[in-house]
């Protein structure tokens, strides 16, 4: 019992405490209708048994700390400031359109360098870069990822797990995000299959996808997704046959109700919106940025003209034959040759070469390939080497609307220096003019002086920051500076708010005024 004296001494103690507690509160009640009102006093509660006095959140918004007000018990909280309007609900996808089910570690596609796999490494960026002594882009290229052109689908899909503005409610969101990869799904039969094969996976998901309760609510129109292509491999005609490559997804009545964004637009007949193809620049601050943009401005740059490419096969680009020609007949002209079959494949794919030659010409020529667009023009933008078109259709001014603020137009007059000026940062030649003789592209880019080489390529580097992507798993905490990413889902939230208000969003073509006054240096 003695052992035990300590228990049972504190146990009477607590119960006298309690008695006594209780008398003076019975007394005060009775002493409260002759006494005058006091001031309540205030008595803390345990956490365990209410949590209540802890201090409302604080929100960070614009650079103001923001105090929400507490919210009642039986409604969410209010919504931060900052992700007003901007809302978007990520779908789930069954597993089987899951693109990367099968890129586990030891498998044969992961282990496969030329498989879709490989793009999926370091968050769609690709294999890490390892500057190599002597390849002449020491201090220019940084080790962030050999990234595949079509990558950008798996790219997106990590940007937007981290997004700040999802939401699990599909009722309050401004958006609906599709993770989908029609990309990668049509890679697998791009050519040389029949047209079931072509497009019956993408029209078996979009069975699916129109038959999910996101989608009654506006039928689609408030979804978006990204096909890492060019529009035209979506856009095959129906009746074309098993000919050709391809599929007709962007043709579905489903997908045309649809945000979807693609690298490469038809800017007459608009249906889907361009953003810029991912180069191998992949920041993580904006100190890294500003490094990468001085080191563009300062490196030397001994050629004149510089192209990296392949010709086609039996002279079926005949302005990229043309300028092979110049270039492999003038010493001022570096180049690239991807024309040899899996050498230059490779070639083309290793990044501190093409990097290396972009970041020693003034110019970077873009004759059009498959299509009018070429990854290559963001490249060169990266490397603050000026672009060179050859089609109207291929300007970074007609494809990427978002990416390009007015006043840096390279062919429309500028709104932000106030005197009406022309800030250019390209240049665009006449396809045929070349082809028939009539402009010499080694000439033509001679005549410009020193200072507007400087001028021109100062503008490019000034937009290195609007077409690059950031390391997706990242975010520029506290920083003003947008990458390709933001402003992309800027004009998407914009895009998604005026279809809510029931406004017209039918994207139009290109002015027909300015298209005539264009059509000279077109073909």
């Amino acid at each position: 019992m003695e052992a035990h004296y300590p228990k049972y001494l504190l146990y009477c103690l607590l119960i006298a405490g309690s008695w006594l507690l209780s008398c003076v509160l019975h007394f005060q009640s009775l002493s409260s209708s002759f006494a005058p009102p006091r001031r309540a006093a205030l008595v803390v509660l345990p956490a365990a048994l209410d949590a209540s006095f802890l201090p409302s959140p604080t929100i960070e918004a614009d650079g103001k700390t923001v105090v929400p007000s507490s919210p009642s018990p039986s409604s969410p909280p209010p919504p931060p400031p900052s992700c007003e309007g901007r809302y978007v609900y990520m779908l789930n996808l069954p597993s089987r359109f899951d693109m990367l089910r099968d890129c586990v570690e030891g498998s044969p596609l992961f282990d496969d360098i030329w498989s879709w796999c490989a793009i999926t490494v370091n968050a769609g960026l690709g294999p890490k870069i390892s500057p190599t002594a002597g390849n002449g882009t020491a201090g220019i290229i940084p080790s962030t990822g050999c990234t595949d052109q079509y990558a950008l689908e798996v790219m997106f899909h990590n940007w937007m797990r981290r997004y700040e503005c999802l939401t699990d409610d599909a009722s309050t969101a401004t958006a609906v995000y599709v993770p989908y990869y029609p990309a990668l799904e049509l890679h697998q039969h791009l050519c040389g299959y029949n047209t079931t094969a072509r497009d019956g996976p993408s029209e078996a998901f979009l069975r699916w996808l129109s038959s999910q309760p996101t989608w009654a609510a506006l039928g689609g129109r408030d979804h978006f997704m990204v096909a890492a292509k060019t529009t035209w491999m979506f856009r095959r005609d129906p009746g074309a046959g098993d000919d050709g490559c391809g599929n007709n997804f962007l043709g579905q009545p489903e997908v045309a109700n649809m945000s979807v964004l693609t690298y490469e637009s038809n800017i007459w007949a608009p249906r889907d919106i361009a953003v810029p193809y991912p180069s191998y620049f992949h920041p993580s601050s904006s100190g890294e940025v500003s490094t990468w943009q001085s080191r563009a401005r300062a490196a030397p740059r001994p050629f004149l003209f510089a192209f990296a490419g392949a010709r086609r096969l039996k002279g079926q680009l005949a302005i990229r034959d043309r300028v092979f020609d110049v270039c492999e007949a003038s010493a001022r002209c570096g180049m690239v040759d991807c024309s040899h079959g899996l050498e230059g494949s490779i070639t083309c794919r290793t990044a501190a070469k093409l990097v290396g030659l972009f970041t020693s010409a003034r110019f970077c020529l873009q004759p059009r390939g498959d299509s009018f667009m070429r990854r290559s023009s963001i490249d060169s933008v990266m490397a603050g080497c000026i672009p060179v078109f050859f089609h109207r259709a291929s300007t970074l001014e007609a494809q990427y609307r978002w990416h390009e603020p007015e006043e840096m137009t390279g062919g429309r007059r500028s709104n932000g220096d106030g005197d009406g000026r022309r800030r250019r940062y390209y240049v665009l030649l006449n396809s045929d003019d070349v082809l028939e003789g009539r402009v010499d592209i080694e000439e033509e880019l001679s005549r410009y002086s020193d200072e507007e080489v400087a001028a021109m390529r100062e503008e490019v580097i000034r937009m290195i920051p609007r077409f690059m992507y950031r390391d997706p798993r990242v975010r520029f905490e506290g920083e003003k500076m947008r990458d390709a990413f933001d402003i992309t889902m800027d004009g998407m939230m914009d895009r998604m708010r005026r279809i809510k208000k029931g406004e017209d969003v039918v994207l139009k073509g290109e002015d027909e005024s300015y298209e005539a006054t264009m059509a000279a240096n077109d073909s």
